[in-house]
Parts: C-alpha cells; sequence; structure tokens
C-alpha cells in the first residue's frame, strides 16, 4: 500500500486502538498507520494473527501492544482499556472495525444467531467505548472511528440481525457525538460497501455455523488497501460520515431520494 502524504495530517504519533486487528480492514489499517509513526493497540481474538500483523509492520516492535479481545465479553472492557493506558499513558484513537456479518433468511434464523450478531456488532462496541470514553473526557480529545456498513443506511436479505446491529450503531453514535461536543470528542462512522475481505466467510448463518464461502459480490469488490485509505483519510478529516465501495454506495441516495425504489433495486442486485 502506499504511504499517504502526512502533510496536515492529524493521524501522527498517536496512540491508536483497532479492534479486528488480525485480517482485512484492521490488519490493512495497522500497515499504514504503523507506517505513519504510530503506537498501535492491535486486538482481535487470535493472538498468533496478531503477533504475525504486528511483525509486518513497519515499525518498532515496542510502539506496538498486542491485546486480546473478545467483543462478547463485554464485562473485560474496561481492564483493557486500563491495560492501555498503563502501557502507553493515553488513548487518542479507537477504531471500532471488529465484528462477524450473517448470511440467512430470518424465518430461517435461530434467536441465538440475533443475539450474537447484536453482543457482538452493537454492545460489544458500546461496552469499549464506555470504557475509553472517561479517558477521552478527561484529556478532552479522543476520536472514535466506527465501521458500520452500507447496511447500516439501508438493508439487503440475508442480513437483518446485522444490518439491524449496524443501524443501532449509528443511532447510539451519533447521539454520543452530540453529547460530547463540548469534550472535543471526534466520531467518524464509516460505512464500507463490497471490500474483498473474508467477513463473508465468517459470516454466520441461521444455526450459528461459518458460511464458509466467499460471495461473488465480496470477491468483486474494493481492494482492502484502497479502503483503509479511504478510511484514513476521513479520520484524517474529521467526517462525521463517509461511504466507501463502488456504485453499491448509490444506493444510500436511492434510498434518501426514492425511498419506494431501493427495495427493487437491492434485490435485482447481486448481494451474495
Amino acid at each position: 500500500m502506499a504511504t499517504l502524504k502526512t502533510k496536515n495530517s492529524k493521524l501522527i504519533m498517536k496512540v491508536i486502538w483497532i479492534t479486528g486487528a488480525s485480517s482485512g480492514i484492521g490488519e490493512a489499517l495497522s500497515y499504514e498507520l504503523a507506517k505513519q509513526g504510530n503506537r498501535l493497540v492491535l486486538s482481535a481474538r487470535r493472538v498468533a494473527e496478531l503477533e504475525r500483523v504486528k511483525n509486518a509492520c513497519e515499525t518498532a516492535a515496542e510502539n506496538i501492544l498486542v491485546l486480546p479481545l473478545d467483543l462478547l465479553q463485554h464485562e473485560t472492557m474496561e481492564a483493557k482499556a486500563s491495560e492501555v493506558i498503563a502501557h502507553f499513558g493515553r488513548i487518542d484513537v479507537v477504531i471500532h472495525n471488529g465484528g462477524i456479518s450473517q448470511r440467512s433468511l430470518v424465518n430461517e434464523t435461530d434467536l441465538s444467531v440475533y443475539k450474537k450478531l447484536m453482543d457482538v456488532d452493537f454492545l460489544g462496541v458500546v461496552a469499549l467505548t464506555k470504557a475509553v470514553l472517561p479517558y477521552f473526557i478527561k484529556q478532552k480529545s479522543g476520536q472514535f472511528g466506527v465501521m458500520s456498513s452500507l447496511m447500516g443506511k439501508f438493508a439487503s436479505p440475508l442480513r437483518s440481525g446485522y444490518c439491524a446491529a449496524k443501524h443501532a450503531l449509528h443511532g447510539f453514535f451519533d447521539a454520543l457525538r452530540m453529547e460530547h461536543e463540548a469534550d472535543n470528542i471526534k466520531i467518524t462512522i464509516i460505512c464500507p460497501g463490497f471490500i474483498r475481505t473474508n467477513i463473508s466467510m465468517n459470516a454466520v448463518k441461521g444455526n450459528g455455523e461459518a458460511q464458509a464461502k466467499m460471495d461473488n459480490a465480496q470477491d468483486g469488490g474494493m481492494a482492502v488497501d484502497q479502503c483503509a485509505s479511504q478510511i484514513i483519510k476521513a479520520l484524517n478529516n474529521e467526517k462525521k460520515e463517509v461511504l466507501i465501495g463502488g456504485k453499491e454506495t448509490l444506493g444510500v441516495y436511492i434510498k434518501r431520494f426514492f425511498p419506494s425504489m431501493i427495495d427493487r433495486v437491492v434485490k435485482k442486485s447481486s448481494v451474495t
């Protein structure tokens, strides 16, 4: 990935915590942000993969903390945040990238799957946000980069629980932004479309098992390093919200200006 120009960049020499850093968008963000001289906290469940990403980053080893984290374990978030503060002394940016997707019809989806989707994609993010927020308030600065999806702006078949969790993120963080504007806390909600990652491989089916195959639309999507570059640009510019992807991003505008049309467009599109 080509390093972004750092002139006027705000993401330099910061402590940046990235969840879901072991693969996909999180991994790509880790490489680019390390090049720019930031200190990173890399979190996910798979420690071996986090160590692999750390070793591949172009920075000194002491600039990266590998911190295993499971978004289902909400009660651990305060201790995890304290560990970061003890190690680096502060937190400047949290990029909420970790999560799971779904590929199943509503009438074929166990309630337990919906609970897991909400616990990981919404409540896990909320729990970590609440753990970090007091530090941001105290230092009168901080930024949350929130990985939503185009599915947080409109809906698609086979993703009902995923859509619900992503829609919830928008409501929560839009409220948080207004509540803490005076504390200089910035929030950028990131809405990717089809990006070439393994998210569809790991998406849960109605019985909770992984789909274990790549969606055609995902496979033909934007390169992950290009996505990461656009995310970093949006964070630097402190955008409130950013849409990333190809023609699928037009769905947001169709939903806004022609709401009766969006269902027909989505049903005719290749979404798997």
